[in-house]
């Protein structure tokens, strides 16, 4: 068996704060899981014992493990997601919302109600 290139040793204090984490507040769920990933491999547990126990994928315990030796605790922040571009910059999508919004050529509007 290969040795793991990035190890998992919590101090005392990043332990604690990341218990904290855990156990109170509201946070996302990738946050959560990121710091129960590094409990998990602070205790000594292998990737793939991790992934079964925490029902999540080995690449996403590697990737948890790679990124908290790089940044340290910053690894339980979210980094910004591009997404996909707009489609529409914002004149188009105001003129766009405007004839969503306006009555339809060709239909009569009598008392509120459409004749057609």
């Amino acid at each position: 068996m290969a040795t793991k290139k990035y190890i998992i040793d919590l101090t005392a204090d990043e332990r604690e704060h990341v218990l904290q984490l855990i156990r109170h507040g509201k946070h996302s769920s990738r946050k959560v899981m990121g710091a129960r990933i590094l409990i998990k491999a602070d205790e000594g547990l292998i990737d793939k014992q991790i992934a079964a126990v925490l029902n999540t994928s080995v690449l996403t315990v590697e990737r948890t493990r790679r990124r908290f030796v790089e940044e340290s605790l910053g690894t339980l922040d979210e980094r910004p997601r591009l997404g996909q571009r707009h489609k529409l910059n914002t004149k188009q999508e105001t003129h766009l919302i405007a004839i969503a919004c306006s009555t339809p050529p060709g239909e009569a509007v009598i008392a509120g109600h459409c004749v057609c």
